[in-house]
C-alpha cells in the first residue's frame, strides 16, 4: 500500500492531521488507523483527523473524525483549519459542505501559510436552560456552565461526570466559562476525545451565545452593524472571536467564528503502521 501523505494544522491549540482526499487517498482508513494516527504517543497526535474531500456542487466537503476513530459532528476551529489548508491547495473559494450543512469562509489574512479565517457556522434556533446551565446546538451538541476561578477548576473530573450525565443521552461536549469585564474564558472538555482541547470552535461559539442570553455584558458593537454583537473568548490555546445578530424571539442569526489557523508539520505515513 502507498503511504498517506498527511498534514497537520493547529487553531489556537485545537490540532488535527489533515488529508486532501480528493482522489480518495485516505477512504480505506479504518477507526483504528485514524485512532492510532491522533495518538500523541504512537502516531502524529491530534485531537481529531479531517479529508478534505471533492465537493460536488460546493468547493470542497469536509469530513471530521474524533480522536477515537468515529467520524464527529461538526467541528469549527477543524473547519478554519481545512479552509487554511484549501487555500494552500489552491482553491480560491470557501463555500463547503460539512455533516451539519453548508458552511462558508472568508481568509481575513494569510502570512505563509498561517491564516486568519472567518467562518459561518450555523444558525442557533434554541437554548435549553437546565439549573446547572444551557444546552444548544451550534453543529455540535454543547452543554454551557458558569464558574469562578476557571483556572484552577477540575474541568477533566467535572468534565467527565456531565459529558456522560444522562440528561443528554447522545452525549455532549462541556464548557466551563467565567465571564471577564472584556472578554469569555472557556475551557472545554469535548467527547470523541474524553479529555479537554485546548480550544474548541463549537465551544466557544456555543460559550458565547450562551453567556449573552445568560446576561453578560462584555460584548462590543460595531458601528457599521449595531445589531451584532462580538465577544473574544480566550482559550488555553489561544484568543477566539465569535459574533453573532440575536432576534427578538432569542434564536441567533449570522453567526461567524474567527481565529489563527496555522500549519506545523507534514509528512508521509505508512498505513501498515498504523495497524500494528
Amino acid at each position: 500500500m502507498s503511504k498517506l501523505h498527511v498534514y497537520k494544522y493547529q487553531g489556537a491549540g485545537n490540532d488535527f492531521v489533515v488529508v486532501d482526499n480528493r482522489r480518495g487517498q485516505a477512504d480505506f482508513l479504518t477507526p483504528v488507523q485514524i485512532n492510532r494516527l491522533c495518538d500523541r504517543r504512537f502516531g502524529v497526535g491530534a485531537d481529531g483527523l479531517m479529508t478534505l474531500d471533492a465537493g460536488g456542487a460546493a468547493d470542497f466537503r469536509m469530513r471530521y473524525y474524533n480522536a477515537d476513530g468515529y467520524e464527529g459532528t461538526m467541528c469549527g476551529n477543524g473547519g478554519r483549519c481545512l479552509v487554511a489548508f484549501a487555500a494552500r491547495m489552491g482553491i480560491a473559494k470557501y463555500d463547503f459542505t460539512a455533516c451539519d450543512g453548508p458552511h462558508s469562509a472568508e481568509v481575513l489574512s494569510r502570512e505563509g501559510d498561517r491564516c486568519i479565517v472567518r467562518l459561518k457556522m450555523r444558525d442557533v434556533a434554541r437554548l435549553d436552560w437546565l439549573p446547572d446551565g444551557c444546552l444548544l446546538d451550534t453543529g455540535s451538541t454543547h452543554f454551557v456552565q458558569w464558574v469562578d476561578d476557571l483556572p484552577r477548576y477540575d474541568v477533566d473530573g467535572e468534565g467527565k461526570r456531565l459529558r456522560w450525565d444522562e440528561r443528554f443521552p447522545h452525549g455532549a461536549n462541556v464548557n466551563f466559562v467565567e465571564v471577564f469585564p472584556d472578554h469569555l474564558a472557556v475551557r472545554t472538555y469535548e467527547r470523541g476525545v474524553e479529555a479537554e482541547t485546548w480550544a474548541c470552535g463549537t465551544g466557544a461559539t456555543a460559550s458565547a451565545i450562551a453567556s449573552y442570553a445568560h446576561g453578560a455584558a462584555c460584548f462590543t458593537r460595531s458601528e457599521a452593524d449595531p445589531l451584532r454583537v462580538r465577544f473574544t473568548v480566550h482559550a488555553p490555546g489561544g484568543h477566539l472571536a465569535v459574533d453573532f445578530i440575536p432576534a427578538e424571539d432569542g434564536s441567533f442569526h449570522d453567526v461567524w467564528l474567527t481565529g489563527p489557523a496555522t500549519p506545523v508539520f507534514e509528512t508521509d505515513i505508512d498505513p501498515d503502521d498504523l495497524s500494528n
